[in-house]
């Protein structure tokens, strides 16, 4: 999937052309396994789909796309959430792996070229002194990460569910005996009343004129 995609995106905008851009594009394209985390952890539909949408929502903007990486708040934004961001990872190898090597024409006539190491410092404000792969190779940390997350999370909810069913039963069944209603309804089915009980006697006995019950 990542492989169709991107070349049919790199055919369609002209990005930097070669097999290596092409391939490096493919593979800082994966999946991550934040989705797959909240799954295992809220109780239903609706509300993994309400916390995976303000999770992708906060990647997202800040991966340094909507709002520039310097313009980002200090401390928690930038120096927090950007580290342990996936997308900018990504995104900023994808902009060295497609502008790296490239020039452009000045704005008017008669001005030098353009590098694409000048425009990624100057106008996205992505600095260029250490290389793509290094980005790359922390998407794939980030990616490893979230799947021992992942892993461990469902261990741990394999372990513990059935004791906390086991404790919550035995809890509810505990509040539930010392209710007045369950102790009189409980005795009165343990002890039945004596005004209200009537002796049996045999269908034999119960012919005739002799019969106990006329």
């Amino acid at each position: 999937m990542s492989f169709a995609t991107s070349s049919i995106t790199f055919s369609m905008v002209k990005f930097h052309p070669g097999f290596s851009i092409l391939l490096y594009g493919c593979i800082i394209a994966v999946v991550e396994t934040a989705m797959m985390i909240i799954a295992s952890l809220v109780p239903n539909f609706l509300m993994g789909l309400i916390i995976g949408a303000g999770y992708v929502g906060v990647m997202m903007m800040t991966s340094g796309y909507f709002r520039l990486r310097p313009d980002l708040p200090k401390v928690f934004w930038r120096y927090t959430i950007l580290y342990i961001n996936f997308g900018a990872w990504g995104l900023q190898g994808a902009y060295k792996n497609d502008m790296i090597g490239l020039e452009f024409e000045g704005m008017n006539p008669g001005e030098p070229k353009l590098k694409g190491e000048n425009i990624l410092r100057t106008m996205l404000g992505i600095e260029v002194d250490h290389s793509k792969w290094w980005d790359f190779a922390a998407v794939a940390t980030i990616l490893i990460s979230f799947r021992l997350l992942l892993f461990f999370l469902l261990k741990f909810r394999e372990f513990s569910s059935p004791r906390l069913h086991k404790l919550y039963t035995k809890r509810t069944l505990h509040r539930i005996k010392k209710r007045p209603s369950f102790r009189k309804a409980a005795a009165s089915l343990s002890f039945p009343s004596k005004r209200h009980h009537q002796p049996l006697h045999p269908l034999s006995s119960q012919e005739g004129l002799t019969s106990p019950i006329h």
